[in-house]
């Protein structure tokens, strides 16, 4: 069976900055097809759950207090990477509009919800290593 990283909020795990998760049925109810790797970057790289959320500043992640997660966040994106080699990944779904996981789209750095062209630091990593990203709307697309 293909293995098929997913980001952990998507499948029900509490991991996501609030301290809740976004489990979305078609995602879970692809571990008909595939087994699902989940996989949680910003808690990876260290941080805590909950959390202060945060936004890409330029190419810094910038938490909503000033505080930059920069390293953090590039940390859990290794680690991700890690785990999808490891595994033998070749596609992943991540959540989208995320700083670590966005895919197209991610929030603005301006915390006002405002959304902009671009990726969150895992998603242009597993892409940059030749792993198909795509976020949880996006399942006809495998």
């Amino acid at each position: 069976m293909e293995k098929l990283l997913v980001s952990a909020c998507l499948l029900g795990i509490p991991c996501r900055y609030d301290g809740k998760s976004k489990p979305v049925h078609d995602v879970i109810s692809l571990s008909k097809k595939y087994k699902l790797i989940p996989a949680c970057a910003e808690e990876l790289g260290g941080l805590s759950t909950p959390r202060i959320p945060a936004e890409i500043v330029g190419e810094r992640v910038i938490r909503y207090d000033g505080a930059d997660v920069t390293q953090e966040y590039i940390l859990g994106a290794q680690r991700v990477l890690d785990i999808a080699i490891e595994n033998g990944c070749e596609k992943a779904i991540l959540k989208s509009k995320s700083p670590s996981c966005g895919r197209g789209l991610v929030y603005d750095g301006s915390f006002t919800r405002t959304l902009k062209t671009g990726d969150g630091i895992c998603a242009r990593l597993l892409v940059e290593n030749g792993i198909k990203v795509i976020n949880e709307k996006e399942t006809d697309k495998l």
